[in-house]
């Protein structure tokens, strides 16, 4: 069973900057995409990043490209989401999750594992 733990989360001022990862245990880390997801208050989760198990190829949502970067360290079983010029509305809860396949999914209900989020506020 895959275990993923989220960190990173916190407060930050619109235009700040912010790097989450996700550990990931019990499973075979480099065999997997990932996926980030997030969730705001009051709204559905949505999507916002995937990256294949090598890292070669990545999808983000429009609302986050070109300011969200998604990466992976297979050797550390740990994936990140660098987040940059952040603005009020991607304030949210932000969870990891893998579909555990080698296949690159962008909706929640491939995704077989989650991690129970970090909390990301951006204040204006």
């Amino acid at each position: 069973q895959v275990q993923l733990v989220e960190s990173g989360g916190g407060l930050v001022q619109a235009g700040g900057s912010l790097r989450l990862s996700c550990a990931a245990s019990g499973g075979t880390f480099s065999s997997y995409s990932m996926d980030w997801f997030r969730q705001a208050p009051g709204k559905e989760r949505e999507f916002v990043a995937a990256i294949s198990r090598s890292g070669g190829n990545t999808q983000y949502a429009d609302s986050v490209k070109g300011r969200f970067t998604i990466s992976r360290d297979n050797a550390k079983n740990t994936m990140y989401l660098q987040m940059n010029s952040l603005k009020t509305e991607d304030t949210a809860v932000y969870y990891c999750a893998t579909p555990r396949s080698a296949v690159v999914f962008t909706t929640s209900h491939a995704m077989d594992a989650w991690g129970k989020g970090t909390l990301v506020t951006v204040s204006s």
